[in-house]
């Protein structure tokens, strides 16, 4: 169990405090990095939030008073310097920040995980959160309402069920319990619209992203098992569309949908190597295979980027390990 006492007594100690999370956030990463923020705003804390990537453009409601900066190495040159405490959201592993890492590694202050990963790298002060968590936004709810930090209000609210609902696939992962439909009913009593959040997340993509996902499916195929689905998408489709990395998010879920299939994975190309995401029916863990390659994640979603390699030279033999998981 958390010692949610604790994270109290730090921001109670504590003036100045930089926020962050990995590399292309999610709902989840971006809702509590933000609840976070408002959290402290409340106490009266001085407080950045600083991402090395750019918000998604469907998930800048969110971030309504446009607090998250994006890094730049010049801009924020200074940002660890200034800041006591540094809280790392949604993430187990420092290499996630990218060109953050740097400025991370040499922090000098309290450095704080929050987070719901397995494996979680061992260069925190402090870690709050575990797996039995379905969202790192749940551990935000959970610090709130053991602590009474602050009053749950509805802007905290907000972040929060955009997070939960997210990363429990609307409520339908494995993980999903009658205590978290409990929390998503005490936020939504804050005046949480549900219809509105979905549309706005999952209902206001452009017009390119959805050619993508035309394209990345009609790349898929299906392996010699029949049990695995895979899917391609490379540099150019992206240029042909007009889209970026973070439209692909959600992508490898199609493969899920067909019949018997109990592994889907996509591959994508990066300008230096690959990016692998991996999905997986009931008790296949494909974290475990993606640390095979350097990665991590959770037991049924997990990823992983490879550098200096391209698809065609790791695609079978990726195939051929998740295969072994079956």
């Amino acid at each position: 169990m958390s010692d949610f006492l604790g994270l109290k007594r730090i921001i109670q100690r504590n003036n100045s405090f930089l926020i962050t999370t990995h590399v292309n956030p999610d709902p989840d990463a971006l809702g509590s990095e933000l609840a976070l923020y408002l959290i402290l705003k409340k106490l009266g804390k001085k407080v950045r939030i600083v991402n090395y990537s750019v918000t998604p453009y469907n998930l800048e409601f969110l971030d309504e008073e446009k607090v998250i900066e994006k890094f730049d190495e010049e801009l924020h040159s200074n940002i660890f310097e200034e800041a006591e405490v540094l809280v790392v959201i949604d993430l187990n592993a420092a290499s996630r920040l990218v060109k953050m890492e740097k400025g991370f590694r040499a922090f000098k202050g309290i450095k704080i995980c929050i987070d719901h990963h397995q494996g979680t790298e061992d260069v925190f002060d402090h870690v709050f959160g575990d797996t039995n968590y379905t969202a790192t936004a749940e551990i935000i709810y959970d610090f709130i309402e053991q602590t009474n930090v602050v009053e749950l209000d509805y802007p905290i609210a907000l972040q929060l069920y955009a997070g939960i609902m997210t990363d429990t696939g609307s409520f339908r992962f494995e993980r999903t319990s009658s205590r978290i439909h409990l929390i998503t009913a005490a936020l939504l009593e804050k005046g949480i619209d549900p219809t509105k959040v979905y549309d706005k997340i999952y209902d206001q993509f452009n017009y390119g992203r959805i050619k993508l996902l035309g394209e990345a499916l009609s790349s898929m195929a299906i392996d010699s098992t029949q049990q695995i689905a895979y899917m391609i998408i490379k540099r150019q489709s992206l240029e042909r569309t007009g889209t970026t990395e973070a439209d692909i998010d959600g992508f490898v879920n199609y493969c899920l949908t067909i019949r018997n299939i109990r592994i889907g994975i996509l591959f994508y190309e990066l300008n230096d190597g690959i990016k692998i995401s991996f999905r997986s029916k009931g008790q296949i863990p494909v974290n475990k295979l993606a640390n095979e390659y350097s990665g991590g994640g959770h037991s049924n979603a997990a990823g992983t980027r490879l550098f200096n390699v391209s698809i065609d030279e790791i695609k079978d033999k990726i195939i051929s390990a998740a295969q072994r998981y079956l």
